[in-house]
């Protein structure tokens, strides 16, 4: 290091004249500074530098600092009495034990026990090597992998691997070693890996099975040699549950098996507790046969479709496979579609089992135990992030399945079965469905194991509907049977109900005058008349409880406070509503006891009449639900649903109307809708009959419309499979689970019939292989060149004709008396004239009087239809070469080839009599009538004049067909028909054989090109939109341009709903200048999806926010657009609503809920359903900033969420509780 040296100089002593000046040094660059410095008395001038402390350390050498100082310092280690330096150096306790606690490698080699098979005793041990030794969770998806840490051991991980789904193709090492020769060899081969320019070239066959040789030695050394020692097989003893399920799979190797196997349940099931002596689970009541045939199947480890009616006993099943899963210490998840219904079903199966647990966004229960039950999201979740639980799983059991249909979640049924290992067996509990065996048949394909199909449609409890006219206390018995417990449609009984709805009406009319009612539309004063003479009628009967379905909450609510005056409960029943309410609500703060809603219906439920809809809060849905399934509920006023899967059957069911909003406008119910409401009516071993009661307020509804409601069939299950970016970014980071194997395998690929046409492929080749080899040498080196022209010039004429045929200008011109050319199997090149025209637009025929040798008059079958595919290209018309002959026939649009500019004078109908007479046998040999004959000697006449072709009617010049494709198609036909002449290989003497030759090969390779196609990827529906999805996380960065996922898709795969926008935010730092409240009312925007009437008033930094969010949503619309997607930027934009902003805030800053109530138009249930649902998105963003390292979003997010879970919002569950 250069140093710069100053010059020392002795100055004389400071006098009172000199200035008080001081010299400064600056550093170590050798430059002085003068600066003023006041000095004490008889002082010396001190020396001044900016670096007193003399210059810095440099970068030491360690190697030489240690040296110096621990090995060269006599002080720190002497020459003599080292004993007390080495005592200096270790001043620690020795711990001898402590070099024994190291991680364990794990074992390559295991023992194998060697027994006497007959006696058992054991002989020997011997080593046998172990598979799969270093596999872990982070790098595998076998089983056989080793278990994660406890606390990954429930929801998994994101970085975890999956378990491989069931029936996912997978190559072991045996089949690599067995099939080394051909294995891989048909497949386009990587040649150049991910990230590098350069290669290799796989052609040579014989390096392929060099290198997999080299790969299976070096892997195992134990395949590398041809010793005869075959690999470890497992004890005969281990029968694992895998292989009891490729039991059946062995045994039926058929090509035509069906996976789907319906059961019989119309005889008696006599043998069961012969084939069960010790049953799991013992039922205090007879079952019925379905039951007993479902329960064969689960003790069998079989999977089972149980479709059968409300109330018909379908949880038998479910208990029976939990009581299974306990007696062989496995595990069952049960998953519902709601929330609320997994609560409910908490209860019941605690009180019958005990060691249940419960999964939910914001509760977790007993996760150890041996039954979970969960939302079908939360499975999901865990089959993509490897939770343990799937290891010891057995069964997983989906209730009301028919869920499936809809449109937002029904996607995460088909993503769960589809994920699910092959060890684990389902249970599907369904509603009635048409197509339950075709649903099954694709579970049974993509899982490779028969699925039960188990479908009843008998009712515990038949049911009787009604019409009800009444509104007053005169009419109030105006109910007629429409449709009675046998399913007969009773017509009677509606005629009755028009007559006395009339009746009523005119004498209305007569008193006051006509009014203009609509048929769906009554007043407020009108509807309280109805219900309360029905109700009133109802409960003289002893018809109660009573479901009222109404498809608007607010007219829930309507009806309910408008019945002021009914009292349905008794002085003790009123005792016991009353005491179950106050122990119930003493969990609630007491500010929160006083909510209007409450208070309302503290009232209303001490009358016996009650209110169940999402607006409602859902610790009072609750109370509602257990009042009721107690009896003390007499009325429920209710929506839809309330018919899901919750068992809470009632005496009567009433329908306020039988029209509902969907969404997108009003309709009639669907025939599935009403059947699952009206199936709540009529409770087991209480009532002989249900009864169903429609209002026929305004008027009497539509025979047919309430016929097909009733009697219609109910909706089939359809696939509402679609691509998230969620499930690709989950798939894309695990590089041996593929995103096209998932859209294979889903529900809405299922008319792909992939075993079946593999076959076909493999027949086709072979037919390929042994046909002839084609002859292209000489004349003939132009075959295949003329074989393609020629089979274009086919397809342009074709598509001519019909593009000719199906306009308006074309199908004129096909009029009676019109000379047309007409190819078929009978005919090539004939000339005919159009006799009569049938009216059918679909299916148009043309009866048509044809020229023809004799003896060739009638039609060879179904050769008529098929046309020729003629080997040279004639545009030559037919001349009979002997005597001229006729023939009739119905022709239809492809088998006319071209219109003529002819036309003939004709008498349609004696022609047409004339040729129908002679084709009886007495009539036959009379010669043709004069109008035949005539018109035939004119089509001879017309072909002898134009034996090279005749002028047609130009499709552009004479049509006026001035459509693109079609002008384009008549100059292609032009150049294709020149191109004709130029060929030499018509002029060979085998022309017509090697023709035939080049046909046959060419129709079977182009079948096998088709069939290539359907296997292939590229014909899946969804390919294009996930090619569109992909350039859209290209774009963003969530994946690079190889498939893998960067860190922004890492954090998107934390994100269940919204990934993309919430990401985004994330990385652009958006909630970072928010405070904790303003965080989550901000990312409350993710959770509600109303529309509200009033403007939330909010901090200026909230609204920056939101500025910033809506910015975000248009960029991310924008992109996704200029991808291909079909979502408009502003309907990406428009679901995200902002109308919970301000109540949000307020109640995070801890503001009373009666108040934050009074903020909105919202009803309070819907606030607390979305504050619960921005507690799990706040949940995911803290997990998600943990991931890209940002602690201090993360902490705040955690007081969000401390913030908003509190009271009422956070109450804890009746049923859990």
């Amino acid at each position: 290091m250069n140093c710069c040296f100053l010059l020392r100089v002795d100055l004389p002593p400071v006098g009172p004249d000199d200035l008080p000046l001081s010299l400064l040094e600056m550093g170590c660059s050798g430059r002085l500074e003068l600066i003023t410095h006041p000095l004490p008395k008889n002082r010396p001038l001190p020396p001044h530098s900016t670096l007193p402390h003399g210059l810095p350390p440099t970068c030491l050498d360690l190697k030489t600092e240690v040296e110096k100082r621990f090995l060269r310092d006599p002080a720190w280690l002497p020459v003599h009495g080292v004993d007390d330096a080495f005592h200096k150096i270790s001043k620690r306790n020795k711990e001898v034990d402590s070099l024994l606690h190291c991680s364990l490698s794990p074992l390559h080699s295991g023992l194998s026990v060697v027994r006497d098979p007959t006696t058992g005793m054991l002989l020997d041990f011997t080593e046998v090597l172990l598979e799969d030794t270093g596999l872990s969770a982070k790098n595998s998806l076998s089983l056989q992998r080793q278990p994660g840490p406890p606390s990954e051991s429930l929801r998994g991980s994101n970085t975890n691997y999956p378990f491989l789904p069931g029936s996912q193709s997978f190559v072991s090492v045996w089949e690599i070693k067995r099939n080394r020769d051909s294995l891989f060899l048909d497949l386009d081969l990587l040649t150049v890996p991910p990230g590098l320019k350069a290669g290799m070239e796989f052609s040579d066959k014989g390096l392929i099975s060099v290198l997999l040789s080299a790969c299976i030695t070096c892997h195992h050394p134990s395949l590398g040699c041809d010793s005869g020692n075959s690999p470890s097989q497992p004890s005969a003893n281990t029968v694992s549950l895998t292989e009891q399920k490729k039991k059946p799979q062995q045994e039926d190797k058929g090509d035509n098996k069906k996976w789907a196997v319906p059961v019989d349940i119309t005889s008696p099931c006599d043998d069961f507790y012969k084939r069960i002596p010790d049953p799991a689970f013992k039922y205090p009541f007879e079952l019925d046969v379905f039951q007993k045939q479902a329960i064969l199947r689960l003790e069998a480890h079989d999977s089972v479709f149980v479709a059968a009616h409300t109330s018909a006993g379908k949880t038998v099943v479910a208990e029976y496979a939990i009581a299974l899963s306990q007696k062989h210490m496995t595990r069952t998840i049960y998953t519902s579609p709601i929330k609320a219904l997994s609560n409910q079903k908490f209860r019941d199966f605690k009180a019958t089992f005990g060691d249940v647990g419960l999964l939910t966004g914001d509760v977790q229960l007993s996760p150890e135990a041996s039954c979970l039950i969960m939302t079908t999201e939360i499975l999901r979740s865990m089959l993509y992030n490897g939770s343990e639980v799937i290891r010891d799983l057995e069964w997983v059991i989906f209730d009301e399945v028919h869920y499936i249909n809809d449109a937002e979640r029904g996607v995460v049924w088909e993503e769960v079965l589809i994920m699910l290992p092959e060890h684990v067996s389902i249970i599907l509990l369904s509603a009635t469905v048409p197509n339950a065996v075709e649903f099954s048949e694709w579970i049974g394909r993509i899982k490779k194991w028969p699925i039960y199909v188990i479908s009843t449609i008998k009712r515990p409890v038949p049911l009787e509907h009604y019409l009800y006219t009444g509104n007053s206390t005169k009419t109030q018995k105006e109910l007629f049977l429409l449709l009675d417990p046998s399913g007969n449609f009773l017509t009677k009984g509606y005629y009755a109900a028009v007559e006395a709805k009339k009746e009523r009406t005119s004498k209305h009319a007569q008193s006051f005058g006509t009014k203009n009612v609509s048929q769906h539309n009554t007043t407020a004063s009108q509807d309280r008349a109805v219900w309360q003479t029905l109700l009133s009628y109802l409960s003289q009967r002893q018809q109660t409880p009573v479901v009222a379905f109404t498809f608007s909450r607010t007219r829930c609510d309507e009806n309910a406070r408008s019945l002021t005056s009914l009292d349905l409960t008794s002085s003790i029943e009123k005792s016991e509503i009353h005491s179950f309410l106050q122990k119930s609500l003493t969990r609630l703060r007491g500010g929160d006891r006083q909510l209007p809603q409450i208070l309302l219906m503290r009232d209303l439920l001490k009358r016996g009449i009650g209110v169940h809809h999402s607006g409602i809060l859902p610790i009072l849905k609750e109370i509602i639900e257990m009042l009721f399934s107690r009896g003390l509920v007499k009325v429920l006023f209710a929506t839809e649903t309330f018919a899901m899967g919750v068992n809470m059957p009632a005496r009567t069911v009433v329908f306020d109307s039988i029209r509902k909003h969907d969404g997108t406008g009003f309709r009639n119910l669907l025939p599935g809708e009403y059947i699952q409401m009206a199936g709540r009516a009529g409770r087991r071993g209480l009532d002989a009959t249900g009864t169903v009661i429609i209002l026929c307020k305004a008027g009497v509804h539509d025979m047919g419309d309430l016929h097909a409601m009733m009697l219609g069939k109910p909706t089939v299950l359809h696939s509402q499979f679609r691509l998230t970016y969620t499930m690709i970014l989950n798939l894309l980071r695990v590089e041996a689970l593929r995103v096209t194997d998932m859209m294979r395998r889903s529900f809405s690929e299922n008319h792909r019939d992939t075993q079946a046409h593999e076959k076909r492929i493999s027949e086709l080749r072979n037919t390929l292989s042994s046909l002839p080899p084609l002859d292209t040498e000489g004349q003939l080196s132009d075959l295949l060149s003329y074989y393609h022209t020629i089979t274009e010039l086919r397809i342009t004429t074709e598509t001519l004709q019909r593009a000719v045929l199906e306009s308006m200008n074309g199908l004129k011109s096909l009029s009676v008396g019109r000379v047309v050319i007409v190819n078929n199997g009978q005919h090539h090149n004939a000339l005919g004239v159009i006799l009569q025209v049938s009216n059918d637009a679909v299916n148009r025929t043309f009866t048509a009087l044809i020229i023809c040798e004799t003896g060739n008059e009638e039609a060879a079958g179904d050769d008529l239809s098929n046309k020729a595919f003629h080997p040279i290209y004639s545009t030559t018309l037919f001349i009979p070469e002997g005597p001229c002959s006729h023939t009739v026939q119905k022709l239809k649009l492809q088998d006319i080839s071209a219109i003529t500019t002819k036309t003939l004078k004709v008498i349609p109908e004696r022609i047409i009599d004339n040729y129908n007479k002679r084709q009886q046998p007495r009539f036959r040999l009379d010669p043709p009538g004069q109008a035949i004959s005539t018109a035939t000697q004119e089509l001879l006449r017309l072909a002898e004049a134009n034996p090279n072709g005749i002028t047609t009617l130009d499709p552009v010049n004479d049509l006026h067909l001035k459509g693109v494709d079609v002008v384009e198609g008549v100059m292609r036909h032009r150049v294709l028909q020149d191109c004709l002449k130029d060929f030499h290989c018509i002029h060979s003497p085998t022309f017509t054989e090697q023709f035939a030759h080049v046909q046959e090969r060419m129709s079977v390779q182009e079948e096998l090109d088709k069939l290539l196609f359907l296997v292939s990827d590229q014909s899946l529906t969804l390919l294009p939109e996930y090619h569109q999805r992909i350039k859209v996380l290209e774009a963003l960065q969530y994946v690079d341009s190889t498939g893998a996922v960067q860190l922004k898709g890492r954090v998107a795969c934390q994100i269940s709903s919204h990934e993309l926008l919430l990401t985004e935010l994330l990385f652009e730092n958006t909630l970072s200048p928010l405070a904790p409240e303003e965080s989550a009312a901000l990312l409350s925007c993710l959770v509600f999806t109303q529309n509200t009437q009033i403007d939330p008033h909010i901090t200026n930094t909230l609204q920056e926010g939101i500025n910033q969010v809506l910015s975000v949503a248009q960029r991310i619309g924008e992109l996704q657009m200029d991808c291909g997607i079909a979502q408009t930027a502003e309907d990406f934009v428009a679901q995200f609503k902002f109308g919970l902003t301000e109540v949000v805030y307020c109640w995070a800053r801890g503001m009373p809920f009666a108040e934050i109530a009074q903020l909105t138009d919202v009803q309070e249930g819907t606030i607390v359903r979305c504050i619960q649902r921005l507690d799990e998105v706040l949940k995911e963003v803290r997990q998600a900033a943990r991931i890209v390292g940002d602690s201090v979003l993360g902490s705040k997010m955690e007081r969000a969420s401390l913030a908003i879970r509190r009271d009422i919002v956070f109450t804890a569950s009746l049923y859990t509780h």
